[in-house]
């Protein structure tokens, strides 16, 4: 694959699809692990995720939000790095993947799962397809502590133990809330430019002050949430080796001004992200 598509994919938020999966499927390995509902969930995210970017990609370009005056890292159809139609390709071909693994899954589990799939497809391409995009609407961060955080996470753990419980439930708001966190920072850090082309996110919404509050409201959030997790899984009492961690990215991110600021403060919410997994993980797996 050529580097620009690996570009075009955003490694960088391939953490938020990986993330849901591992708690669920690690809560389920203390109730009744299963291989391949677990990899098949993994891949329908991953493909789900790189979708929604190149989609994203293809309609910010189009719609020429994606300019030369943008901050960020370029984009493939707004870079001029590959045609649109070509972006438009990848995306379907990344959701054909995520529609056949989700209907799989559906076929070894529960029919009931469809549904979900159908609004998770329709919710990765109208979050900016179509004629009037949510994701223009600043419902972002709201989609995004669904899909990647309540239905991932819930729904990895019940394809493998067919049940749904309290403490999956507060592991699916932690990683919402940081997922939702990584989202914040990349739109602070578009502000400027998302206010000039009117693409209306939460941070031009709400303004740049409040939305950092907000980022540290979230990222405060899913560090309490998850000591309330050791009520079922001591082990997880791991977390709060990451607690300088929080504090260190809260920190950043209410003090980014530039483009070399908002850099770093994305890099180290997303290892924050990355430790937050790990750690929830192997404590999950230590209690089981």
């Amino acid at each position: 694959m050529s580097s620009k598509w690996i570009i075009g994919a955003r490694p960088k938020t391939l953490p938020a699809a990986v993330l849901p999966v591992l708690l669920g499927s690690a809560a389920a390995s203390g109730v009744e692990f299963s291989f391949l509902p677990a990899v098949l969930c993994l891949v329908l995210a991953l493909a789900l995720q790189v979708g929604v970017n190149y989609a994203n990609d293809y309609s910010d370009g189009v719609r020429g939000i994606d300019g030369p005056a943008r901050s960020g890292p370029t984009r493939l159809v707004g870079g001029d790095l590959a045609p649109a139609s070509h972006v438009l390709r990848a995306a379907i071909i990344m959701l054909l993947i995520a529609i056949a693994s989700g209907f799989y899954l559906s076929l070894i589990t529960t029919l009931w799962l469809l549904p979900i799939g159908v609004i998770c497809i329709l919710g990765a391409w109208f979050y900016t397809g179509g004629s009037n995009p949510y994701g223009y609407r600043a419902l972002g961060e709201l989609s995004v502590f669904l899909f990647f955080g309540l239905i991932a996470t819930n729904g990895s753990f019940f394809v493998q133990t067919e049940r749904l419980s309290i403490q999956v439930l507060l592991l699916s708001c932690v990683s919402g809330l940081l997922s939702c966190a990584l989202l914040t920072v990349n739109n602070l850090r578009d502000y400027e430019n998302d206010k000039r082309v009117e693409k209306i996110t939460l941070a031009v919404l709400m303004g740049e002050t409040a939305n950092r509050k907000l980022f540290g409201v979230m990222v405060f959030s899913s560090f309490f949430l998850s000591l309330f997790i050791c009520f079922w899984h001591v082990w997880v009492l791991l977390v709060l080796m990451i607690f300088p961690l929080v504090h260190r990215s809260n920190r950043a991110v209410h003090k980014a001004n530039d483009v070399k600021d908002w850099s770093s403060a994305l890099k180290l919410v997303g290892i924050l992200q990355l430790s937050f997994g790990t750690l929830l993980t192997v404590g999950l797996l230590l209690s089981s």
